[in-house]
């Protein structure tokens, strides 16, 4: 569909995903601020809808401004009108599918999930939203089962191991987890963040040398000092205890 209000939802979706370290809220971000150019553009769509109210494709761009505004259920509203038209619309389904997760309608959200993966089992936002709301429910081992198939599907993702650190974290399977870090400064090896996660897992654990270690490796292979010069403190501050 060649649409650019969609098309941004799209994007939008995917910022959230890309900065998703698992252990935040899914697609933290918040919506964008309630321009006049997203009231302007509802209003149109609002008008066009009207005209033509069996349009999939209005519905479509119209739930995509309802996302920027963060109008979750009239975004869902609209999903649901397409979905009974065209039970098969993956965009439909997929950002339902969202729409309810950001609602906390988990259950909801794990049915469309898993009927768009039926389809579609390559889909990569879909595993990952199908993965978070797992966890969410308190499936943790199926939520890690589906993050473990994910990196064996897509190897060099790094979405994919920062998801799976925060998890294996948060189930204390702290080896696991400090192997994934490392697999993500692998990655992307300029990224500050990743190299945050990995040194606050290892102070957690009071491996205060390695935690070092890891700081010196990603000086060295070019992050500023400055930038984790936070952390270095932190580091000697826990020496001191």
């Amino acid at each position: 569909m060649d649409c650019t209000l969609y098309r941004k939802s799209i994007g939008f979706w995917l910022l959230g995903i890309g900065c998703w370290l698992w252990a935040l809220p899914v697609c933290g971000q918040q919506p964008v601020a309630d321009t006049p150019h997203w009231r302007d553009s509802l209003a149109v769509l609002n008008r066009q809808i009207a005209a033509s109210p069996d349009s999939t494709d209005l519905r479509l761009r119209k739930a995509a401004v309802n996302i920027e505004l963060g109008q979750w259920e009239y975004a869902a509203d609209e999903y649901t009108r397409v979905l009974a038209k065209d039970a098969q619309n993956p965009a439909a389904r997929f950002f339902r599918a969202y729409t309810n997760t950001q609602l906390k309608r988990y259950d909801q959200a794990l049915f469309d999930y898993e009927e768009l993966l039926r389809s579609y089992p390559l889909h990569f936002e879909a595993r990952l939203g199908h993965a978070y709301v797992q966890q969410k429910t308190g499936r943790r081992t199926e939520s890690l089962d589906e993050l473990n198939l994910m990196a064996e599907m897509f190897p060099d993702s790094v979405t994919v191991y920062a998801a799976r650190a925060g998890l294996e974290a948060e189930m204390q399977l702290t080896e696991p987890a400090l192997y994934d870090w490392e697999r993500c400064e692998q990655i992307d090896s300029l990224n500050a963040g990743y190299v945050a996660s990995h040194v606050d897992l290892l102070l957690a654990h009071r491996r205060i040398e390695e935690a070092f270690g890891v700081l010196d490796a990603a000086v060295a292979r070019g992050i500023p000092r400055g930038m984790v010069q936070a952390l270095y403190i932190r580091c000697r501050k826990e020496m001191t205890k």
